[in-house]
């Protein structure tokens, strides 16, 4: 979802996912899907219903947009290609291997590969590596991932490369050699690093907005054009060069963005399939056209499974009457999920929410703490004093199956006296506005995907008090309590990734005691693509989406 990883825009791309980030389920082909191996050229088209969040991979940081980065940009490792488990593999990209640990895993050394070059023809070396992961402490770029703050070793003042200069905790000895210092043990360091917030740019680039209008391009393409909320165009990138790299296939020539399309006339394009079209991809589907994709004719264009996202209330701790754990409780309790699915299309767009992680991931429970009972609700609001309700203000985007969420949750509310005001803010800025403090509300619709698979990507992020910041907050319940925060740093002290994310499932209930939100649903994705379209799979690493770096034409066309 992210947003985030919080925090996808489940419009913004392809993906449709509607929080964070990377990480997923387990989702599959349509019988007959177009999975062939692509051919080398001709444009992709994609359709979309709203832009990018930000280009700037220190800024940008929902599922859709992390999937976009990997076509400009490379980092120290990545994600494997490929459907199923083999999308969520950690893997080499700049660096020759995923890293060499030492000081109990709070010291990482990696190599760089020879032949890696900017799109300018700059060499991408271990300086270029050091100003990138700085960048992620600038007060106004480094709002997208919350990884570079949380894990790199940095001064307490420190404000990224624009304000207080180079990253002494980064060292680079030679060129192609960097040893980067943490905080404290992260032994899955490498999967971190798969992260848009650990992307290389030439030392002194990038200040201000800059990569949001124009990015220097690390991967196999770049920018062509852009205009914002309108369209953008990638083209090759002559400097990549294809030995360098074991992960993406490169196969179209372009990939073409339009912007700002109705997400029914999405659907009716994709289905039509004519002329540009038939090269086409987009993000899932209406619940109203779900029963048109069991016709024949679609199903070797239809790919579905589950997102592996949770999609959420948060519930702003330090607001009036929010503060009180007991009316956190009776909300979850008076929240009816059976409404909040069907306004998402039913149950075959969704699954009810119950835990914060969502089925997908390693080591989660199965369990319930909050059944729909709004007598349960009432009685607990009599005990915090509120038996004559309250007002509050939600947050949400102007997206139809977001806004008949906020209607379900509304109605739901209204039950217990609780009078709910919807909010709706632009869907390219609404990440941006709840995870700044000062702007946010009573509660928000959002939703969370994990950046790999580990519980180590969902609860941090969004409940270890001490990472509340001025901007960029992911922690949108702004939830800073003393024994979850000890316990979250017992668990990322384990050097036994299994048991760490076992650890992490129980760690899920003990915060639910809490109530810092209410899980609301974990939506499937179904997508259609175009008829022309090869090497199309699902991608567990980005919340159910299609992979970009491996997808292309059966035919390219000029």
């Amino acid at each position: 979802m992210r947003r985030s990883a919080a925090l996808t825009s489940a419009t913004l791309t392809v993906l449709l996912a509607l929080t964070a980030c990377g990480g997923g389920g387990a989702p599959s082909p349509g019988a007959g899907a177009s999975t062939a191996e692509p051919a080398t050229g001709g444009t992709v088209h994609v359709l979309a219903n709203a832009d990018f969040s930000h280009l700037d991979p220190a800024r940008g940081f929902d599922g859709g947009v992390n999937n976009f980065y990997r076509l400009i940009y490379r980092g120290l490792t990545t994600f494997g290609a490929g459907p199923g488990a083999e999308g969520t593999k950690i893997v080499p990209d700049l660096a020759t291997d995923t890293g060499t640990p030492s000081d109990d895993a709070k010291t990482w050394t990696f190599t760089l590969k020879d032949g890696l070059f900017f799109e300018d023809g700059t060499p991408i070396d271990s300086e270029a590596v050091k100003f990138g992961f700085s960048r992620a402490f600038d007060p106004e770029a480094g709002i997208g991932s919350p990884y570079g703050r949380m894990l790199l070793d940095a001064p307490k003042d420190y404000k990224g490369p624009y304000l207080s200069g180079d990253l002494g905790t980064i060292e680079t000895p030679d060129d192609k050699t960097v040893v980067i210092h943490l905080r404290k043990s992260f032994p899955d360091f490498p999967s971190a690093l798969a992260q848009p917030v650990f992307v290389p740019f030439p030392k002194g680039t990038g200040a201000g907005a800059a990569f949001d209008s124009k990015p220097i391009a690390s991967g196999p393409y770049k920018v062509a054009s852009y205009q914002r909320n309108a369209s953008l165009k990638l083209v090759r990138n002559p400097h990549w060069k294809r030995e360098t790299d074991d992960v993406r296939a490169a196969r179209p020539d372009a990939f073409q963005w339009t912007f700002g399309l109705d997400a029914a006339t999405i659907d009716e394009r994709l289905l039509a399939g004519q002329g540009a079209d038939a090269d086409a991809i987009g993000p899932s589907i209406q619940a109203a056209t779900v029963a048109r994709v069991q016709a024949p004719q679609f199903k070797a264009r239809t790919l579905s499974g589950l997102g592996g996202c949770t999609t959420y209330m948060s519930l702003n701790t330090t607001k009036k009457h929010l503060g009180d754990v007991r009316v956190r409780q009776a909300i979850n309790h008076a929240v009816n999920k059976d409404t909040v699915v069907a306004a998402l299309g039913g149950s075959s767009l969704a699954l009810k929410g119950t835990a914060i992680q969502p089925p997908t991931i390693a080591g989660r429970v199965e369990y319930d703490p909050y059944p729909y009972d709004v007598n349960k609700a009432k009685a607990l609001l009599a005990e915090a004093g509120k038996a004559g309700g309250f007002s509050l203000t939600l947050d949400t985007r102007p997206v139809p199956k977001m806004q008949a969420v906020a209607v379900a949750i509304q109605e739901a509310l209204k039950q217990v006296n609780i009078d709910v005001t919807i909010n709706n803010i632009d869907t390219s800025t609404f990440y941006e506005v709840i995870g700044t403090p000062a702007q946010q509300h009573d509660a928000a619709i959002t939703g969370w995907c994990p950046d790999w698979a580990s519980g180590a990507t969902f609860l941090p992020p969004l409940f270890d008090g001490r990472s509340i910041t001025a901007k960029g907050n992911a922690n949108l319940a702004q939830l800073d309590d003393k024994e979850i925060n000890e316990r979250i740093d017992e668990i990322a002290a384990m050097q036994d990734v299994e048991a760490a994310n076992a650890a992490y499932g129980e760690l899920d209930k003990e915060i639910m005691k809490r109530a810092p939100m209410v899980p609301l649903a974990y939506e499937k994705v179904v997508l259609v693509t175009g008829s022309n379209i090869a090497g199309a799979y699902l991608s567990d690493a980005y919340s159910g989406g299609i992979d970009l770096i491996s997808v292309g034409l059966a035919e390219p066309t000029t």
